[in-house]
């Protein structure tokens, strides 16, 4: 999907990717090595190993930390994917706002191309403190829809890109994802790992398969992201000049309901499975108390991580499936600029099972 058209060939760019051990940064690293970029990936801790990767380590919310590890560097490319949970949306907007506008603060003066920000559909759903409890626009959701009237600090990241560029000079673009499943191991927010986990459980203890959020989601139409494909996007987008000074959702392109798609992922595991019966079974409640459970289960199959908390977000999983209001998002945007990346659901679902099971997270 990418194209040679940017300021340099792929050997003679430089990647930044911020975050780059969470779902959507492991991707974009995998992505741009894989064609050729040199990468420099940031994050509090490092990752594994890549060639052509050079690990950076700093607190993000730490300016002084950020600017000390950037001093030497010079990207092209800067892929932001960070973020930090706070406890308040004030919150999130102070922390989460500044990282990403002290980071571009360390960046001035360099010859940076283009800021790719990864954000989502929180930007038309509302922040956690409002989650889809105001006027919506209506599904699908548009690029184009106007802002919500609350504080989010999706809203706040945007001015910060806006206005580093218009002072900066670098084209930018913003990628709204949609529960975006994928590799990373110990993220807040991976409904891929967590159903998984899930279903080991459930087949472990010899209990149902049981669809945990509301009727509304288990009968309507949904869909998501899967964190190649929003890797693919990013990457085509800080380099199509048809995508510049542009915000993107990126979702996989097709349309499922969870009581089609919730048997075949029962039937992978070798489940049995309940789907929605009068009221939502939140996983929060129903895997409370599991820890020894899960450790027993990586004692016993040699797996790789035997902390269940780095395993499972029971917590968002509950939010994506609990939503009592159908979700789906447009693509035109990005079909008429050029992009044409697409993924299967399930399919998505399956790859990325097969990587765990190959990567021994899960038996």
């Amino acid at each position: 999907m990418t194209t040679d058209s940017g300021p340099a060939a792929p050997a003679q760019r430089t990647a930044l990717v911020v975050g780059a051990t969470g779902i959507a940064g492991s991707a974009l690293v995998e992505r741009l090595t894989a064609e050729g970029w040199q990468v420099l990936a940031l994050s509090r801790r490092p990752g594994a190993g890549h060639d052509g990767v050079r690990w950076l380590s700093a607190d993000l919310t730490s300016a002084d930390a950020v600017a000390a590890a950037l001093a030497p560097e010079r990207p092209t490319h800067v892929f932001f994917t960070a973020w930090s949970r706070q406890d308040t949306e004030e919150a999130n907007i102070e922390v989460n706002a500044g990282m990403l506008r002290d980071l571009l603060l360390a960046l001035r003066g360099k010859d940076v191309a283009h800021v790719a920000l990864m954000t989502g559909l929180k930007h038309y759903l509302g922040p956690f403190e409002a989650y889809a409890a105001g006027q919506m626009a209506d599904t699908p959701f548009h690029e184009e829809e106007p802002r919500l009237p609350v504080r989010n600090f999706y809203y706040a990241q945007e001015d910060e890109l806006f206005a580093a560029a218009a002072e900066q000079g670098f084209t930018w673009s913003v990628h709204r994802a949609h529960t975006v499943i994928g590799h990373a191991v110990g993220n807040a927010m991976n409904m891929g790992l967590t159903l998984a986990t899930q279903a080991t459980l459930c087949r472990e203890a010899g209990e149902p398969f049981v669809f945990p959020g509301s009727e509304t989601q288990w009968n309507g139409l949904t869909d998501m992201t899967d964190a190649g494909l929003l890797a693919e996007h990013m990457l085509w987008a800080s380099t199509a000049p048809a995508a510049a000074d542009q915000a993107f959702n990126i979702v996989n392109g097709d349309v499922f309901r969870w009581r089609w798609l919730w048997p075949q992922l029962a039937a992978y595991f070798g489940v049995e499975w309940e789907g929605y019966s009068g009221a939502p079974r939140p996983l929060e409640q129903a895997m409370a108390g599991r820890d020894a459970q899960w450790a027993g289960i990586a004692e016993r199959h040699g797996l790789a991580e035997p902390r269940l908390d780095r395993m499972a977000s029971w917590w968002h999983t509950d939010g994506d499936l609990g939503r009592d209001i159908e979700v789906v998002t447009d693509m035109g945007r990005s079909r008429v600029a050029g992009f044409t990346g697409y993924r299967r659901t399930p399919d998505a679902f399956t790859a990325l099972f097969d990587r765990y099971r190959a990567e021994r997270l899960i038996p």
